[in-house]
């Protein structure tokens, strides 16, 4: 008798696997300043930090590379989670719910880091992750579209 390969169980196993590696990197990962902060550090005003990073990216400072790590990481490190949620959810979540969810995962960890003075809260991270869950979303649905033809 024959095994069937269940993709469903090992997508799971993966999400699984990548959520522990997000809060380790959001929370614990020292080479990206997570450390314990004396104050509170964060930035409320949208836009600020993305429009100072896209400066030193365009006049080739040399922060260019820490500013393209900053953006682009937030966004990479949330597109697995934008695949991800509506391949595992039972009721195949929609773009709405998805963004909602990223969203309020986003919403979390910055929270978090401002109590904890563990990183810094910033909102800027918000708007860049939940960019990343909705590229995650988009991409998902690209390859169900193709993959039914």
């Amino acid at each position: 008798m024959k095994k069937e390969f269940n993709h469903k169980a090992v997508m799971k196993l993966l999400f699984i696997i990548y959520m522990c590696v997000l809060v380790y990197i959001v929370f614990f990962a020292e080479a990206m300043g997570r450390t314990p902060q004396d104050g509170y550090v964060y930035n409320l005003t949208p836009l600020k930090e993305i429009k100072r990073f896209m400066r030193y990216i365009w006049d080739n400072d040399a922060l260019g590379s820490a500013a393209r790590l900053n953006i682009f990481g937030n966004i990479i490190a949330f597109i697995p989670f934008g695949i991800y949620l509506p391949y595992t959810s039972e009721s195949k979540l929609g773009f709405i719910s998805t963004f909602l969810y990223t969203f309020s995962l986003s919403l979390t960890i910055e929270l978090v880091q401002l109590i904890t003075k563990v990183g810094s809260c910033d909102v800027d991270d918000i708007i860049l992750n939940t960019l990343g869950g909705v590229i995650g979303y988009i991409l998902w649905y690209i390859y169900t579209k193709l993959r039914k033809k």
